[in-house]
């Protein structure tokens, strides 16, 4: 599968030349939506990106259950990419997560996950799939996390989307970025 929009190799604009050359070294390769969007729209794309990123620092909830919202929520819609870099990143930054990411589907039912994160998974996936929450979803979700929580999840669930929705309507996959961090780097790659 390739992208509606044929990858930029040869980016105009500093900012973009060092997106590339980081990503090059982070992944052994520059990322579709890199070389695919953020090669045409540099300003929103690493405005945007980079205050998620920031944004996402401040969180009151833990790492893994901004990964595992993240995650469900990319896997609702489908988002390939999205779904390969969660990988990537539990792989090669929070390994532990890797038996959560497997076991997502089964949640509900699976030993691995606490009530806690049943409930932020559970107002994820509906507010993701039927863009509405039921009052027994939210009464749930109330019971494990405060309204600042919940907010973050909420900022979760509206962020992954926009990342997802970018990914989707232009075509862009999986770039097999679990394949790449398996792979020894080469030497040049790794700077």
């Amino acid at each position: 599968m390739s992208s509606y929009l044929a990858p930029i190799d040869k980016p105009k604009g500093l900012m973009v030349k060092m997106v590339y050359r980081y990503t090059r070294r982070q992944f052994g390769k520059v990322p579709g939506p890199f070389s695919v969007f953020c090669a045409r729209m540099p300003s929103a794309f690493t405005s945007f990106y980079g205050k998620v990123s920031k944004l996402d620092k401040k969180l009151r909830l833990s790492s893994d259950t901004v990964l595992l919202i993240r995650e469900r929520v990319a896997s609702t819609n489908m988002c390939l990419w999205c779904m390969d870099a969660e990988r990537w990143y539990a792989v090669n930054k929070a390994p532990h997560n890797v038996p959560k990411l497997d076991a997502l589907n089964e949640y509900r039912t699976s030993p691995l996950f606490s009530d806690k994160e049943r409930a932020a998974l559970d107002f994820a996936t509906e507010l993701t799939e039927h863009k509405h929450v039921s009052p027994e979803t939210f009464a749930e979700l109330s019971r494990h996390h405060s309204e600042r929580e919940i907010c973050e999840i909420v900022w979760l669930v509206a962020s992954e989307h926009l990342y997802n929705i970018n990914n989707i309507g232009l075509n862009i996959g999986s770039d097999g970025m679990c394949e790449t961090s398996s792979r020894p780097q080469s030497a040049a790659a790794r700077g």
